[in-house]
């Protein structure tokens, strides 16, 4: 989520509560703060697998992880996974498979494929990185926040529709939340405002401001 912290989720639970408010959080930018540069791939961004992991454990009742196959593809070692995971709204569990692969190291000045002279402790190394590369690719699939579209030149942006009132305020909640930062003092107490009455007429308008910022 754009500017949206673990602690935030956590304190507002309701915004988990239908299925609705749940395509939200997945479909939020991730914070800058989780996004690294790839050391070795120029221009490359990724989430790392600790901050994936943890936003599975905050969002989400219980999720496992599964390995359907590990192979050798060409000069790499290859992991598929299934990431299964319980949906807070409906408690049943689904599913998305994800893969990673790895380069196996050899010894310096040796060609990458030749197998004979693979260092002692490349595979032990590369099998569980191209694990947690699996697993990351396969939390992309439930959405935005886990940094499907980082390295995409497109993004597509997820609008919500046929917000009843309570769905709306929930809504001012949350962007509230994610800009706080960007919001002027000034409409900061006109938000409080509309939050802490209930005032259904400003939902609407309140929520185009947001999203503005």
């Amino acid at each position: 989520m754009s500017n949206i912290t673990l602690s935030q989720i956590e304190k507002n639970p309701e915004l988990s509560k239908n299925q609705e408010n749940l395509k939200v959080i997945l479909n939020h930018k991730p914070a800058k703060a989780w996004v690294k540069e790839h050391p070795f791939a120029r221009g490359v961004k990724y989430i790392p697998i600790g901050q994936v992991e943890n936003l599975l454990d905050t969002i989400f009742l219980d999720w496992r992880i599964e390995i359907i196959s590990t192979s050798q593809l060409f000069n790499s070692v290859a992991v598929q996974v299934r990431l299964h995971y319980l949906n807070p709204v409906n408690g049943e569990w689904s599913y998305h498979d994800g893969v990673g692969a790895v380069g196996i190291q050899t010894d310096k000045g040796k060609a990458a494929s030749d197998l004979t002279a693979v260092k002692q402790d490349s595979v032990m190394k590369a099998l569980p990185a191209a694990k947690s590369y699996a697993i990351k690719d396969a939390a992309e699939h439930l959405g935005a926040i886990f940094g499907r579209d980082l390295n995409r030149k497109e993004e597509y942006a997820f609008n919500r529709t046929r917000l009843n009132k309570e769905e709306q305020l929930d809504e001012i909640k949350l962007l509230y939340m994610e800009k706080e930062d960007k919001i002027p003092e000034n409409e900061k107490a006109i938000l409080d405002r509309i939050i802490n009455n209930q005032e259904e007429a400003s939902y609407s308008k309140a929520i185009r401001e947001l999203n503005k910022l």
